[in-house]
Formats: structure tokens, sequence, C-alpha cells
């Protein structure tokens, strides 16, 4: 074993170690936190689905942290977010669905709803409100409005940048990219990053996902004596395509990689992911070696489906993403068949921060708190999914997929799933007298929920009338409208 490789393997174990302490200690109960308040440490990754993380079951893949978190927590089977970045962080960051919202869709964004906070409240700004100190690092892309703004509610950032927000920066500094595989400013490779109002200087063995984490740590260690907000949506793993990055620990460091196979794509997008979960380990290592364990409250998800092979598709697995909590007052649950999607996470935070929630603020999600911490062994009946003009919804035996009367699908696909999950076993029932009744109740769900329709207003714009054009192009509603042919499990 050559020295190098030797550090690298002391090192993982030695980490491996101080987090398998951290995770006991923090599994054995609460102690108390500042103000009786929990600290949030919410971790997001870019576009993964749930198979990346070996705790699903579903590929073999070294994910020991979150594998961990898992076991000693919650995981939820079945979580729903949007097929897409921007809606999906929008729901997140606001509690409602795109219906009231109005982002559908990276390049559809209804009304005003591209200053989304100063339409909204963010559940940044209700816990800053709330008394916590509150970061973001990573990738923003939830509208114009700046979380650092007084409406996104966030004291610091660290945040991957273009040259829009670089140029009104102080003084204008300029960036140059070395490495033009991952964009004119890349995320990865010498990143493009703006911390608190300055560019930072990065050179070429500089690795995007490492300043992130090592922001969010220092972040925790200078506020471990107040309740603090992490908000974390990591850059990576971002996709499957060639020119997919090495890591720090695979590949040549400081080195984009260069376009190959299939095979070679799918190992690196594996080891990127595999690194993401070294990352959620030092971030553990930090919260148990600065003794804040027992108050902070730890979740791990992903925005979105994978790209290519789920991601912006109106099926579950564009929406389907991984999501596990775990934390001091956690009950130890595993793996869990109750239903969650992203509207709940802002009232989730609330109830752990004690921040209030203005009553005429109408939020579409239920707060998590009440199962996580056994008080109550279900969640909700049912979750849905909006992406573009398509809808989902899903109980746990049942689900309707592309609801869509722009795509000329306006009743979906209907299918009982029964107890599986995945996509495996499910019985495609559309008209079916026996299921009749489950059929009419998942109409009056969506009555709830009016389909975006042609008529509206915004596809009368020059802006709109475009992005209809493109979303109707047969390649690209036939990707819409249907699984992978890698992932097609069930009749369609």
């Amino acid at each position: 074993m050559n020295r190098r490789r030797f550090l690298k393997t002391i090192g993982l174990c030695a980490l491996g170690a101080s987090v398998r302490r951290g995770l006991g200690a923090a599994a054995g109960g609460t102690k108390g936190s500042t103000n009786g308040k929990m600290n949030i440490v919410f971790i997001m990754a870019d576009d993964v689905s749930p198979e990346m993380y070996s705790c699903y079951g579903l590929r073999k893949t070294h994910t020991p942290n979150i594998n961990r978190m898992a076991s000693e927590g919650v995981m939820f089977r079945t979580a729903w977010a949007s097929a897409l970045c921007a809606p999906s962080r929008a729901l997140v960051m606001t509690g409602r669905y795109a219906n009231t919202s109005g982002v559908y869709h990276n390049g559809l964004w209804i009304g005003k709803s591209r200053r989304l906070l100063e339409q909204n409240l963010s559940f940044g700004k209700l816990l800053k409100d709330a008394g916590y100190a509150t970061a973001i690092a990573g990738k923003w892309h939830c509208g114009v409005t700046m979380p650092q703004s007084k409406h996104g509610g966030f004291d610091e950032y660290c945040l991957w940048e273009g040259a829009k927000e670089i140029d009104k920066l102080p003084g204008k500094p300029k960036y140059k990219a070395i490495y033009t595989g991952d964009g004119d400013h890349p995320r990865f490779w010498q990143p493009s990053i703006v911390q608190n109002h300055k560019l930072l200087k990065t050179g070429p063995k500089d690795f995007g996902p490492d300043i992130f984490t090592k922001f969010i740590c220092d972040f925790i260690e200078r506020n471990k004596d107040k309740p603090f907000l992490a908000y974390y949506p990591m850059v990576a793993p971002h996709g499957t395509r060639d020119g997919i990055t090495t890591t720090p620990l695979k590949g040549k460091v400081g080195e984009m990689g260069k376009p190959a196979g299939a095979a070679e794509d799918d190992a690196r997008f594996v080891a990127l992911n595999e690194y993401i979960d070294i990352l959620v380990g030092r971030i553990i290592k930090k919260v148990t070696d600065l003794g804040i364990a027992d108050r902070t409250i730890i979740i791990f998800c992903g925005d979105n489906g994978t790209a290519v092979t789920a991601k912006s598709r109106g099926v579950e697995r564009g929406c389907h993403v991984p999501f596990v909590a775990w934390g001091p007052g956690i009950r130890k649950r595993g793996a869990t068949d109750e239903l969650m999607d992203f509207s709940d996470l802002l009232p989730t935070f609330c109830d752990y921060a004690s921040a209030g929630i203005p009553a005429k603020y109408h939020i579409d999600g239920k707060s998590l708190k009440p199962f996580l911490t056994g008080k109550s062994d279900t969640h909700r009946d049912w979750i849905y999914s909006c992406i573009g003009t398509t809808q989902l919804v899903r109980t746990k035996q049942y689900m309707l997929e592309v609801v869509n009367p722009i795509l000329s699908i306006p009743q979906g696909r209907f299918y009982f799933c029964g107890g599986n999950r995945f996509g495996k076993g499910y019985k495609l029932v559309s008209g079916s007298p026996e299921h009749a009744n489950a059929r009419k109740e998942f109409a009056s769900i969506l009555s709830k929920y009016p389909a975006l329709l042609e008529n509206n207003p915004h596809f009368k714009t020059k802006k709109g009338k475009r992005w209809l054009v493109t979303y109707r192009a047969p390649q690209t509603a036939q990707k819409h409208l249907h699984n992978h042919k890698d992932y097609k499990y069930y009749k369609e």
C-alpha cells in the first residue's frame, strides 16, 4: 500500500470510529438545548434517486454514515419532492405546492413567482425570527430573491454562483475557470463560490463540496452555544453524464473526468455519492466533537431523481427521493412505509424550533415531528407532487401519475401498488370497476389543486408560448410521460 492510500485509509477509519461514537451518543436521547430549541442541519443532495444509498437496499454502494442514520433514525421508503430543482426547492422553502407558489418547472414560473420569497415565507426567515442563527451553503436555484436577503432570512451564505451574481459584488471581481468541463463557473474543481459578499479565491486543487462542508462545520462551531439552522443544498452529485468529475478520493485530484463509456460514468457517479456520505460524516463528527449531538437534528435527502433516468419525468421515479432523519428524540424506526412530501419540511422545522407560522399563511404540509418522535405512528394519508403541468398523487396502496391535460393525459395512469415500492409489482388499474372508489378519492384530492391548463394567462406571453412549444415537442413529451428504459418495471 502506498503512503497516500495508507493515509486515506487510516483517516477514514478514524472518521468512522468518531461517527459511530457520535451516532451512538445522539441516539441515546436529549439533554435539552439552548432555550429548549433543537439545532437543525438540513442536507439536500442534488439530482439523485434513493438507490444510490445502500440503506435503501437497491444496489451496493458504500454509504455507512447515511446508512447508520437510517438504521438509528427514520428512513422514508416513499418520500416525494418535485422532479426538478426549482419547484422542489420552492416547495421546501415555502411549504407550498406549485398551485400556490407558482413555481412549476425550472422554466415555468407563473406570475411573480421568481420573487418567491417576497411572495411567500421562507423557513429561513421564520427560524431567524425565532432566534436562530442561520446559514446556507451550496446551490440556491430558488428564484431571484437571494437567501441572504431580509426575505430569505439567512445570516451567512457560501454559494456556487455565476457571472450575474459575481458582477454584483463590491469591486466587481473577476472569475476565470481553468476547468470548463463543469461549465464556465464550475461547482467542483476550482469552483466559483461567493461567501458572505466576497468571491473566494480558489485553485485547481480546491474541491467545491469540501469548501461548502467546511463552511457548514465552521458555522456550527461558531454557533454551538445558540440554536442554529444550517441548510446545505449540495452541488453534488448532479446527474449522470459523460465528463462527471473525479473526487479527491478517486481519480486524479484537480481534474474533471474525461468523457467515458456508461460503465465508467456510473462508477464516477457512485464515487461522488460515496463522497457525499463522507461529507455527511464530517458534519456528524463536528456535531459530536462539539458535544451538541444531543440537541441537533440532522436530515439528509435529495431534491429530485437522478438526471437522465428520473429527473424532469412526470412519473413517480422523477419525484421519488431519499429521505433520512436522525437525532435526539427521533424514534429508532429504520425504514418506514409512512408517506411524506417536501411540503412537510417547513412546518417540521418550525415545530422543532418553536417558530410560529402566521395564521393567515397557508401551508400544504404537516409537521413530521409527532411521527419522528413517536407521539404518532402515522403521518399522512396521501402525498402530492407537481412537475410542469403534470400532477401526481399517492397513498400507501395506490398511485396516480402523469395527470396532464396539456399533454393529452387528463386522467393520468392509475396503479394499485399494495405494499410494493420502487416501481416493482405495480398493477395498472385505470378504468377498473374494482378500484373505482379509490380512484374517486384521488379525484377528490386533485379537486383541491386545479391543473395548470393552456388557458392560463402565462401561456399567452412570449415566454409562456415558447416554453409550451418545447414542452410539447414529441421527444420531450415522450420522456416526460414515461419511465427511462432501464426502469420500466410496470405497465405504462
